[in-house]
């Protein structure tokens, strides 16, 4: 599902990534792993083609994107990559609903259909009857529940997230992590998880350990 060789990225005079060989199998739920500063976050966004990385090749779903030029990345990004924040970055004047079909109508699917897709997406996570609840009347289980469909509407290849469970008390963190391993065995998911919580890494079916820009 992602094939990413020999990946540099620098800030300036600071090497952040030196030189990053990576393999993610489709259907794999893959955790990275490290202490803050060792490249992690730098790795995850280059993988979500939100970043460029200075050297080295990324194939993701059979496409090589680092020879995408910026509008057509950005409609590869939309259509096979699903992000998972932290903070879930809901739009707050807007419904979970709503916020939910954002990119599918960024992709140009119609209303009718983003809808339809949205509604299936909370009856199977079971926020049917908060569908016309504003992300501040949701828990912060439900807002990541809802970030979650978000970045599932558009059926894309591969999910990245970023501490997804670090805003959340225990009990919403572990119903999220079940949640990843229930959308892998049922939908078929591929999962990039960069994390801090060692339980969700070891949960995973694969662990990988940054340090000083390797892995």
């Amino acid at each position: 599902m992602i094939q990413a060789t020999g990946i540099r990225k620098s800030f300036g005079s600071l090497e952040v990534l030196k030189g990053i060989d990576l393999h993610i199998a489709p259907q794999e739920i893959v955790s990275i792993v490290g202490a803050s500063g060792a490249g992690k976050s730098t790795l995850l966004h280059i993988l979500g083609t939100l970043d460029r990385a200075d050297q080295g090749t990324l194939m993701i779903d059979g496409t090589e994107v680092n020879k995408l030029g910026d509008r057509a990345l950005a409609e590869f990004r939309n259509k096979k990559i699903g992000f998972v924040f932290q903070f879930h970055h809901l739009l707050p004047e807007f419904t979970a609903l709503e916020n939910i079909c954002i990119p599918a109508y960024i992709g140009g699917t119609p209303k009718e259909a983003a809808v339809q897709h949205a509604m299936e997406l909370l009856e199977y996570l079971n926020l049917t009857e908060r569908k016309d609840h504003k992300p501040s009347q949701l828990s912060g289980g439900e807002q990541q529940r809802i970030a979650v469909a978000r970045a599932l509407i558009n059926r894309p290849a591969v999910v990245l997230a970023d501490e997804p469970s670090g805003n959340l008390d225990s009990k919403s963190a572990q119903e999220l992590h079940q949640l990843f391993f229930k959308l892998r065995d049922e939908l078929k998911q591929t999962f990039v998880i960069v994390t801090h919580n060692p339980v969700l890494a070891d949960m995973s079916d694969r662990t990988i350990t940054i340090k000083d820009g390797r892995i």
